[in-house]
């Protein structure tokens, strides 16, 4: 099964059975394409005895730890085929992920992202302000998971605005005069969780004493990277939420999941407050003991399996991140698939998303 007929289908329209025939048959097919084309990865195969026949569902396939990019270049083309090499969030000292990606992966995550995202924003670009400096874009060969949500979520700006300065300090001239412009129209924001508090509400907190202020209640904030930062501060989601609707009345806003290996197959926040997996990929929840999958209700180490993978063997992966499952196909929301909660990093494990990574620098 191509990926093309995979994502003619809706990112929210399969139940359960329907959802796992389609991954099994897909992952299954990623596997042996990866197992032929990726010496590494097909000695590893090899070395756990894999054999193709014994699947029964995408649950049984092999996954590899998440970590293992860190330490190896993975890729399933010929180098003269990589267009861009991606790498993780990591603070100084730390090993990145580096992700290879030929023309159709990268093509096929962007086309992934913009369906999922469109289910909550809407189909019409909207201008964009993004919480960041645009000095994060540079070699756009080769760029950190922090460069690659910005550049991936500008798709759907019409016309764009940085909000922070190379200094990180807020452009209060330029966003008043970007609001100013487009004033009745919906605002898209972007922004990584801990530098939007940061950088962003803390200055119009501080602006709001001098009696400045600004109204994006026409806006709809999009946000990820992490919270471990913000937790350790105090800042809860229902926090997060409720005071930035307070400062400038922003009420529409989604968390988002994701990481830089599987790109593209982004976990996006509903009304509810609930992370949703699409049918491009699902969140399976593994006991730390010995792997078998945990029911609903029961945290456990995430693993992620995603369709788009096809340059580099990042279809299955054990995450280091603790999460669990709430439910699946029965979200008030109205959205099929699982839905599901995280619930942070795994104890040892490394700080990895983009917020956390710069708080900790």
């Amino acid at each position: 099964m191509d990926f093309e007929k995979i994502s003619s289908i809706p990112p929210f329209s399969l139940g359960k059975e329907e959802k796992e025939k389609m991954l099994t048959k897909r992952l299954s097919e990623l596997t042996e394409f990866h197992r032929k084309n990726c010496p590494e990865y097909g000695r590893m195969l090899k070395s756990i005895g894999y054999d193709e026949k014994e699947v029964r569902s995408y649950k049984d396939l092999p996954f590899l730890p998440v970590r293992l990019f860190k330490e190896l270049d993975l890729k399933s083309v010929p180098e003269e085929e990589v267009v861009k090499t991606m790498t993780s969030s990591g603070t100084s000292g730390q090993a990145v992920s580096r992700i290879f990606l030929d023309k159709d992966t990268s093509a096929n995550q962007q086309k992934t992202m913009v369906k999922i995202v469109s289910e909550f924003t809407g189909s019409s670009r909207m201008p964009m302000i993004i919480i960041d400096c645009p000095g994060v874009i540079k070699n756009r060969a080769m760029f950190s998971a922090r460069g690659a949500g910005i550049l991936g979520f500008s798709i759907f700006g019409s016309k764009r605005i940085y909000a922070l300065d190379d200094d990180m300090k807020l452009d209060v001239g330029g966003l008043r005069e970007f609001l100013e412009k487009y004033k009745g129209q919906k605002i898209l924001l972007f922004g990584f969780t801990f530098m939007i508090w940061q950088f962003f509400y803390k200055e119009l907190l501080r602006l709001k004493e001098e009696g400045i202020t600004f109204d994006l209640s026409d806006g709809i904030l999009i946000h990820g990277g992490g919270w471990k930062k913000l937790i350790s501060e105090a800042v809860s989601h229902d926090r997060f939420h409720a005071d930035l609707k307070d400062i400038c009345g922003i009420e529409h806003i989604h968390d988002y999941y994701g990481m830089v290996e599987q790109t593209g197959c982004i976990y996006m926040e509903c009304e509810c407050g609930h992370l949703h997996s699409s049918i491009y990929s699902d969140i399976i929840i593994r006991r730390g003991s010995d792997f078998s999958e945990a029911p609903a209700g029961e945290p456990g180490i995430i693993q992620v399996v995603s369709t788009i993978p096809e340059s580099y063997p990042g279809h299955s992966l054990l995450t280091e991140d603790e999460g669990v499952v709430l439910g699946e196909d029965d979200c008030p929301c109205g959205r099929k698939g699982k839905y599901v909660k995280i619930l942070g990093r795994l104890k040892e494990a490394e700080i990895r998303g983009c917020s956390d990574t710069y708080a900790a620098k």
